[in-house]
């Protein structure tokens, strides 16, 4: 079964994420099939907007279980090369010279968290739920930060990464992550909404609009890699941390780790 599922509707092209048995985790695989797709419609001319969404309950629940054993027994050196992979994928999609629009079906952790922020426009369902809960791990949300700070802020970004708290579609549109929230049996229709908007404006306009506002925001596309770099090599070194192994471990073992003071 293919990671991605890619259609188009004349010039939009929807891409899914497609693994639902797995709540539409990260792998290897996925990260390269759906970097890959995102290079093609940004070259294609033919595609004036890409919706990005999931199939089954979920839009992603970030890191695959079997990835994160990888993770855990891999270098230093492999994990500064998984995540500069992720980064890749993340900043492609940040920049993709196209509308972006994320329909966000379901829960988003980690990773996936890190789809919607870079994603220029994000509606969600009523039921969807969000997390960026790495440091329960002894990790952080290093190569995806620069994504999300951009979408909800410094303010939000510091309680967000140090409480890993899971936080509802509403919060998520409170603080900026999601523009608008939806019941489930209208998602469709108000992407549709969105998308015939999009489809009234001059595609050179709209790339120059979205470069415009990312420029005005400070974020630049010719420091992007630079960042995405130190941001890899800062969660390939918490990786392969002890408190990183500790936390990784736990999770794998389903136990709490070390630093959670067992009860009295």
């Amino acid at each position: 079964m293919p990671a991605i599922l890619v259609t188009d509707r004349g010039p939009v092209r929807q891409i899914a994420l497609n693994r639902p048995e797995v709540h539409n985790a990260f792998d290897d695989g996925l990260i390269a099939e759906l970097t890959a797709a995102l290079v093609e419609a940004g070259n294609d001319p033919a595609v004036r907007a890409l919706v990005l969404t999931g199939t089954g309950a979920s839009f992603s629940a970030g890191a695959d279980l079997n990835w994160m054993r990888g993770m855990a027994a891999a270098s230093e050196q492999e994990n500064l090369e998984d995540s500069l992979r992720l980064a890749a994928l993340v900043r492609t999609l940040q920049f993709l010279p196209k509308p972006t629009l994320a329909r966000v079906n379901g829960a988003a952790y980690g990773g996936g968290v890190g789809l919607i922020a870079a994603c220029d426009i994000a509606i969600g369902a009523e039921g969807a739920k969000f997390g960026l809960t790495e440091v329960k791990l002894g990790l952080v949300p290093a190569v995806i930060s620069p994504y999300v700070i951009a979408a909800v802020g410094v303010r939000q970004a510091r309680r967000l990464f140090l409480t890993g708290e899971i936080f509802d579609a509403a919060e998520a549109c409170r603080i900026g992550l999601l523009h608008r929230v939806v019941g489930a049996e209208v998602l469709d229709a108000t992407v549709d909404a969105t998308l015939e908007l999009l489809a009234k404006a001059g595609p050179q306009a709209q790339r120059e609009a979205k470069d415009l506002a990312l420029r005005m925001g400070g974020i630049a596309a010719a420091d992007a890699e630079r960042v995405d770099r130190g941001n890899a090599r800062l969660i390939a070194r918490l990786r392969v941390s002890e408190e990183g192994q500790e936390g990784l471990g736990a999770f794998l073992g389903k136990r709490a780790p070390a630093w959670i003071p067992s009860a009295p």
